[in-house]
C-alpha cells in the first residue's frame, strides 16, 4: 500500500515476503470490498473502486482475488466499515498519522494504543500530530508506464500541483478535492497506477539519527502489519 512515502518499501527489503504478500492484499481486498459495497460494482462507474483495482494490479493480485473481493461486498452488506484516524507520537518524538478501515472500531482503538505504549510512543487527540502535514492527493505511477517528459506535461496539464521524479516511480501532487479529476485526465494516456490515495505529508520534518531510525522502522512495521491499518504517515527523514 500507499502510506508513509520516505518508509514506503521497508518491509519488503527485511524479507518475510509471502507473509508479507499475504497482508497487502488482504488490506487491498478489504478496500476493493468496501469501495464495491459504498459504490457502483463498475468500477467505470466508480473512481474509488477503479484505484483500489488498479492498486492491486500493480501489487500483482490475482484476478480471481479481486473478482472476490467485489463479490463479498454483496455478502458483507451487513458490516459497517469505517476509516478511523488515529494520531500520535512515536519514538523520537516523531508525528505519526494513521488510518484505518475497520468493522470493530473497539479492537482497533485498542489495538494501535498498545503498538504506540509498546514502542515508547503514545496516542494523542486528534489534531495532535496533523497539524505537521498537509494532506494532498497523491497519485503513483511506474516509470516505465510514460516517460517524464510526457507525464510531467500531463501532470500540469491536468491541473496537478507537482509532478515528483523518485527512482522507480513518479508522484503526482494533487489538491486533495480534485484527485479524482486529474486522474480521470491521466486515465487518457496511461492504464496502471501504483496507487491514488489522499495522503498526509510531512510539512515539519524530522531527521532522525541512526538508532532512532531503528525505532521508528520497527515501530512502523508493527503498526502496518495490523489488519485494520490501511496507512501510515510519519514526519521521520
Amino acid at each position: 500500500m500507499a502510506g508513509h512515502s520516505h518508509w514506503a518499501g521497508i518491509k519488503h527489503k527485511k524479507g518475510k515476503a509471502d507473509k508479507q504478500r499475504s497482508a497487502v492484499f488482504s488490506k487491498l481486498s478489504r478496500e476493493i470490498t468496501v469501495a464495491a459495497k459504498l459504490g457502483d460494482k463498475n468500477p467505470d462507474m466508480n473512481s474509488r473502486l477503479r484505484s483500489a483495482i488498479q492498486a492491486a494490479r500493480s501489487a500483482n493480485m490475482p484476478k480471481d482475488n479481486i473478482e472476490r473481493a467485489i463479490d463479498k461486498s454483496s455478502i458483507a452488506a451487513d458490516s459497517n466499515f469505517e476509516n478511523i484516524r488515529y494520531e500520535g507520537f512515536g519514538p523520537a518524538k516523531t508525528a505519526i498519522v494513521v488510518n484505518t478501515l475497520t468493522d470493530n472500531k473497539n479492537r482497533t482503538a485498542s489495538s494501535i494504543r498498545t503498538i504506540f505504549q509498546k514502542n515508547g510512543g503514545g496516542l494523542g487527540t486528534q489534531g495532535s500530530a496533523s497539524h505537521n502535514f498537509q494532506q494532498l492527493g497523491v497519485i503513483k505511477i511506474k516509470k516505465e508506464e510514460i516517460d517524464e517528459e510526457k507525464v510531467f506535461n500531463l501532470a500540469i496539464d491536468a491541473g496537478a500541483n507537482d509532478c515528483i521524479f523518485h527512482n522507480h516511480y513518479y508522484e503526482i501532487h494533487t489538491n486533495k478535492d480534485e484527485i479524482y479529476d486529474v486522474k480521470n485526465i491521466l486515465e487518457k494516456e496511461i492504464s496502471n497506477f501504483v496507487s491514488t490515495e489522499i495522503e498526509w505529508i510531512a510539512v515539519n520534518k524530522i531527521k532522525l539519527n541512526d538508532e532512532d531510525k531503528e525505532k521508528i522502522m520497527k515501530f512502523l512495521e508493527i503498526l502496518e502489519d495490523n489488519e485494520d491499518v490501511q496507512n501510515v504517515f510519519t514526519n521521520a527523514i
